[in-house]
């Protein structure tokens, strides 16, 4: 099996380490516009060999776009001109507005929606690791508009990376997603910026930072060229999500600013709830 990755990053090359390692691709290519990264996969052999996309889909098996959400949906059309015979996935974490970039396509088919929930707060392919799927989920989307054997394709690779595969529609993975990351995201970025708005001197802050606040804010260090796209892209279901979070924000700012002790407890343990589910 020979598989391409489109987007030499952390998600493309660790994909690249274990499908290697467990021996589901034979021969690895990778594609990047930044040669730097081309280079650099190579060199900690995460790849075997580095071309141009037309070449690399000719040669290929298996593609897969580990690129920012908006480049997928802009390069998705012209890729699966080039798919016959060939199997497109790719790794994104908005679904709908890919789905709608290539709902019409006469190789649709020939594509399977994919997102592997795994990764770190570190971008780039130095920051590459092996096993970063291993036991974690992955969402395949829309499993009726890809060709079965497209499908079974996609399916054996996650599972050779030990993941465990959910099924849902694009819709309905957009709006889930919005409320368990794509808001976890937004609320880490605005505490770190409202944080150091307030505390011009760094050094206080690391001198004060304990394990909760190093764990709110650690996503605040994702990739801005990733995460830019993402809340662009699945805007809606986001700014919903916002607004329902901005209110829960104010109602403990009312019960604080009230100094209203019965309220301001039932919304904690109203929140504590969440222990059922995480």
């Amino acid at each position: 099996m020979t598989v391409t990755i489109v987007g030499l990053g952390l998600i493309g090359c660790s994909m690249a380490i274990d499908l290697k390692k467990t021996g589901f691709a034979k021969q690895i290519i990778g594609v990047d516009t930044n040669k730097q990264d081309q280079k650099t996969a190579l060199k900690n052999n995460y790849i075997d060999s580095a071309m141009n996309l037309s070449l690399a889909i000719k040669d290929s098996d298996i593609i897969i776009l580990a690129v920012p959400v908006d480049v997928i949906g802009e390069i998705l059309p012209s890729i699966l001109d080039l798919s016959k015979g060939k199997v497109v996935t790719d790794v994104g974490s908005v679904k709908y507005s890919i789905e709608k970039s290539i709902n019409n396509h006469k190789n649709r088919r020939n594509f399977v929606s994919g997102h592997p929930i795994a990764g770190t707060e570190n971008s780039g392919v130095n920051a590459a690791e092996s096993n970063l799927f291993n036991n974690k989920v992955v969402i395949l989307c829309d499993k009726q508009k890809s060709l079965k054997e497209a499908l079974e394709k996609i399916e054996k690779m996650y599972r050779f990376l030990n993941m465990n595969i959910l099924y849902m529609n694009s819709k309905e993975h957009d709006i889930h997603c919005a409320y368990v990351s794509h808001i976890s995201h937004l609320s880490s970025f605005a505490l770190a910026l409202s944080v150091l708005d307030k505390e011009k001197d760094e050094e206080n802050i690391l001198n004060l930072a304990g394990g909760g606040f190093e764990s709110t804010v650690r996503l605040a260090k994702s990739n801005a060229q990733m995460w830019n796209p993402i809340f662009i892209n699945n805007k809606e279901n986001i700014i919903e999500v916002l607004d329902n979070y901005i209110n829960k924000l104010n109602d403990f700012k009312k019960a604080i600013k009230s100094g209203k002790r019965k309220e301001l407890n039932e919304l904690i343990l109203q929140a504590n709830k969440i222990s059922k589910i995480v």
